[in-house]
């Protein structure tokens, strides 16, 4: 079944398959995908808890880590409760709009965890470099408009995926080999030029991904050079501990990320059970990890969850 307007014409929906190649096998990957889900959307949860109700984390780290944790949710709730409709209950079926919509929250809220990571790295250069100055140099308004701006800068870049794509005519064959909608998957059943719609993509990739990769990088050598500057192990030790777990994050969030969009535009060779299953990662494992890695590694979350754990929280 075909819908048609003004300019064109599309599917009333798309079918998607999964993981290829590992249909068989399906049910039972769904399970570790579960766990990892309820693990991720207990664990930010609990985050945006602990720091709504804690009035002493309401620094301008714990407000960051709050964005973070809901950017989290966000991410990791378009894709997962179809997927695992996908591989559990064989509805494979997704309408026309709801796919756009997923484009869109996945790469808007992609776009946004890039930025808070990168406000997450200004937040730590300024608390080492400025510790005297940090309270007021990264007030909460200024914690706030900086916010807004990593969202107001993920909505508007990627708004015009969906716009181009929705004006574009398809192709008959309207099946995705993959778990979720995705920007390059979905412009693959375009039956017209796609070269504008790929050479802005790359645009927003660089331009958004690089510049938080460069500001990231930037602002961590400068956190260096002061760390390298003071004068005791132990003063050296406990500065590169509380950047710890900002850098663990960011890896998790890179790394996959990184590979998934390289072979989604370059790896022809790399086989697509690989491709597909990294681009699942990189939705999921990182809002699983990250309040497992910020909730072991910082001292005032970690008390308070096992405060509420023993039943002694007020």
């Amino acid at each position: 079944m075909w819908a048609s307007g003004n300019s064109s014409s599309h599917p009333a929906s798309f079918i998607l398959l999964g993981i290829p190649g590992l249909e068989a096998a399906h049910f039972w990957i769904a399970f570790p995908f579960c766990v990892m889900y309820v693990v991720a959307v207990t664990g930010n949860i609990t985050i945006l808890h602990i720091i709504r109700t804690d009035h002493t984390l309401h620094q301008p780290m714990y407000l960051f880590l709050a964005m973070l944790a809901l950017t989290d949710l966000v991410l990791s709730s378009s894709t997962q409760p179809k997927m695992l409709a996908i591989l559990w209950f064989h509805t494979r079926e997704i309408e026309y709009h709801a796919c756009l919509t997923q484009v869109f929250f996945i790469h808007a809220f992609s776009s946004v965890e890039s930025g808070v990571l990168m406000a997450m790295a200004l937040d730590r250069y300024v608390a080492i470099c400025f510790p005297l100055r940090h309270s007021s140099i990264l007030t909460t308004s200024v914690v706030i408009k900086l916010g807004a701006a990593v969202m107001m800068r993920g909505l508007l870049w990627v708004s015009p995926f969906c716009f181009m794509i929705s004006r574009m005519p398809f192709c008959p064959n309207k099946v995705i080999p993959q778990s979720y909608c995705e920007h390059m998957a979905v412009l693959k059943l375009v039956c017209a030029d796609t070269s504008v719609n790929r050479a802005y993509g790359l645009f927003v990739a660089f331009s958004v991904v690089g510049f938080d990769v460069i500001v990231i990088g930037v602002s961590y050598v400068m956190i260096l050079r002061a760390v390298l500057q003071l004068p005791s192990g132990e003063a050296r030790l406990k500065a590169f501990g509380t950047c710890a777990s900002h850098v663990c994050v960011i890896l998790a969030f890179y790394v996959p990320a990184l590979f998934t969009f390289l072979t989604h535009r370059f790896g022809h060779q790399v086989p697509q059970v690989v491709h597909i299953m990294f681009a699942n990662v990189y939705l999921l494992v990182p809002p699983m990890l990250n309040p497992v890695i910020y909730g072991v590694r910082t001292k005032q979350i970690r008390d308070r969850v096992i405060r509420g754990c023993s039943g002694k929280e007020p």
